[in-house]
């Protein structure tokens, strides 16, 4: 009935990695990985999101706006934003949308 696993531990840091943790009609867990330097190109999200930083160190680029995140923080952001982020580190965070 429950099962425990490692998704996120065992997600590499290769470039870009996005693994779908948990999805429901209300919800969508997303874990993503970013290698050092890599940048996950700019896109849009279909619902407003919370990013929380699992490990590492990113830049978070929404309106123009650079935003610093280190490891535990978080941000929340609203749907349909550009937006874009590059890892100034090996970096893991989840997308909760």
């Amino acid at each position: 009935m429950y099962q425990v696993n490692n998704t996120i531990q065992s997600q590499s840091f290769n470039k870009l990695q996005v693994e779908k943790i948990a999805k429901n009609d209300n919800l969508e867990v997303l874990s993503i990985s970013l290698e050092k330097d890599f940048i996950f190109p700019e896109h849009t999200s279909s619902r407003d999101a919370l990013l929380i930083l699992l490990e590492g160190d990113i830049n978070f680029n929404i309106n123009e706006e650079n935003y610093r995140l280190k490891k535990h923080q978080e941000l929340s952001f609203p749907k349909h934003e550009k937006h874009w982020v590059k890892a100034n580190e090996n970096s893991k965070f989840l997308i909760i949308r």
